[in-house]
């Protein structure tokens, strides 16, 4: 089983968008999808309300998601990291052991050749529409990433 991890700054918004988007892509028999924050501002509480009103709007419930911190451990856990955005990328590298576990972390929109910016917006203090530039943003870069996994 390949375990995916996503993670941006306090998983509520960012990382449980990329992590409901992606498991809703792949056969979960045969992945694990989860995700996390490089802070521990959220731990605990379910995605930012705004993140699972866009979730919902296109038939995905992440409602039941809970923010938790990265911690080294999921070095051993998880077989891809995606980071969110450049200083999350910085922030678990920060952290990583070796080259074993700086191998596994990857800058998620590195993957979509027509995003010019590889850095996942952070839509907390913005409107709603941050929300769903996000959403879009990634829904297009997790079908690249199911489409590279399943192949």
């Amino acid at each position: 089983m390949t375990k995916i991890l996503m993670v941006c700054l306090g998983n509520i918004c960012r990382s449980p968008l990329a992590h409901g988007i992606l498991e809703s892509k792949l056969n979960l028999e045969n992945f694990y999808v989860d995700s996390a924050g490089t802070a521990a501002y959220h731990v605990g509480e379910q995605p930012d309300p705004r993140s699972i009103t866009i979730a919902n709007s296109h038939g995905l419930d992440i409602s039941d998601q809970s923010a938790r911190q990265f911690k080294v451990e999921d070095f051993d856990c998880f077989d891809i990291i995606y980071a969110m955005d450049q200083s999350n990328y910085s922030n678990i590298i920060a952290l990583a052991r070796n080259n074993t576990d700086i191998g596994k972390v990857k800058l998620i929109l590195e993957v979509n050749s027509s995003l010019s910016n590889k850095n996942v917006p952070d839509p907390y203090y913005g409107g709603d529409s941050g929300f769903s530039n996000v959403f879009n943003m990634l829904e297009d870069t997790c079908q690249i990433i199911a489409k590279e996994l399943q192949s």
